[in-house]
């Protein structure tokens, strides 16, 4: 659902095309995957990636485990399918991270569900081998008979640590397309898939109690510390980043409720600033041509930060999946309807001032106008 632009370069302008060459692909109605080169590029070569690694690690483990010493061909696939879905698993928490420090991972946000749904398969297929070769030769059920007979021998059964996770991953595989996005609102949906944390840490605790307590090698310890370490890092920077962020500006005691958040050269031609005022939502204001908008930095569709993204065609377009409005009243073009919030603004001299209280969702606002000579940087209009 929605307006998505098919070129997942928007925000950077050393990649986009001219704005003039772009194609959009505009669908008010559900499809199964809205497809367009930058995603056909993106899933091929995903999978050939999971092709090399599969083939190569299979291939490897055979060269490195010459009878007698051989380890079994099932095995070094339930391995290889494992240790490639905890790689998938730390790339796609890494992604949202690495894309608020630099918008040249962009790309992989803008795909990012292709990604969690192949890797789902890929820990789906671990997980099938698991139970067929370690409870398929049974009269007892496969699953149970891993799941009952891990219970049985004693110790931590870190088999159920794995086993909620694919149950969770399951969840959000399936709930990956727009049609549930916009059914379950965009707040409760958000909300279900930040469970994505919760299995990571079933995920750590099924490898730490499982595979590292009867492996030998430091590799694997090694391997899964570092990337807890990664993606809490990458997490505990952000988060950092987004904190110095909020909370600069405070509302007047008086009975005014304009607030001064910047000046009118602070804000980059077809850019936004992000500012925040007291514990309200963060605000994205615009600058298009000579004219200044204010609307909510949320994007209606996943949250996404539309401050972050940028004016294309006339319209703010957000960063991650290119849902687009219009800065001047917070409505996606017909015809579409998703609609956010916007804010009162107005420029005193250089100054811009913003009223914190948002108006409805769709409701027009008059663009603060500016004087493009007396209010902007030297380099916007040299020359």
């Amino acid at each position: 659902m929605g307006l998505v632009s098919p070129d997942p370069f928007p925000w950077n302008n050393s990649h986009a095309p001219l704005v003039t060459d772009w194609i959009q692909i505009m669908s008010n109605a559900y499809r199964l995957v809205q497809w367009n080169k930058h995603k056909k590029v993106y899933d091929l070569t995903l999978i050939a990636f999971l092709l090399v690694y599969l083939t190569s690690f299979v291939g490897i483990g055979m060269l490195l485990f010459p009878s007698p010493e051989e380890i079994s061909l099932p095995i070094l696939l339930i391995r290889a399918f494992g240790t490639c879905s905890i790689i998938l698993l730390h790339v796609i928490l890494a992604i949202g991270p690495l894309a608020r420090i630099s918008s040249k991972f962009n790309p992989l946000l803008y795909n990012r569900r292709h990604l969690g749904v192949i890797f789902f398969f890929v820990a789906l297929t671990h997980a099938l081998l698991v139970f067929m070769f370690y409870g398929g030769f049974g009269v007892e059920n496969p699953i149970s008979a891993v799941l009952i007979g891990s219970y049985r021998s004693g110790g931590i059964p870190y088999e159920y640590f794995g086993f909620v996770s694919l149950l969770i991953f399951g969840v959000m595989a399936a709930t990956s397309h727009d049609f549930w996005l916009k059914n379950l609102s965009p707040s409760f949906w958000k909300s279900m898939h930040m469970s994505v944390y919760i299995a990571y840490a079933f995920v750590i605790a099924h490898v730490v109690f499982g595979v590292i307590q009867s492996e030998k090698n430091l590799l694997y310890p090694v391997m899964i510390s570092s990337g807890v370490v990664l993606i809490a890092s990458l997490h505990l920077i952000t988060g950092l980043r987004e904190f110095r962020r909020d909370f600069r500006f405070k509302m007047s005691s008086t009975q005014s409720p304009w607030v001064e958040v910047c000046t009118v050269d602070e804000i980059e031609p077809n850019r936004a600033k992000i500012v925040q005022i007291d514990t309200n939502e963060r605000i994205a204001i615009f600058k298009d041509g000579c004219t200044l908008s204010a609307i909510s930095n949320v994007c209606a569709h996943q949250n996404g930060p539309l401050g972050e993204g940028k004016i294309v065609d006339g319209c703010v377009t957000c960063p991650w999946h290119g849902y687009q409005y219009n800065a001047s009243n917070g409505q996606s073009p017909p015809p579409f309807t998703e609609k956010i919030p916007t804010y009162e603004i107005r420029i005193e001299g250089n100054r811009v001032m913003i009223n914190p209280n948002a108006n409805e969702p769709g409701t027009p606002v008059k663009p603060a106008e500016f004087n493009p000579i007396f209010n902007a940087k030297p380099s916007e209009y040299d020359g």
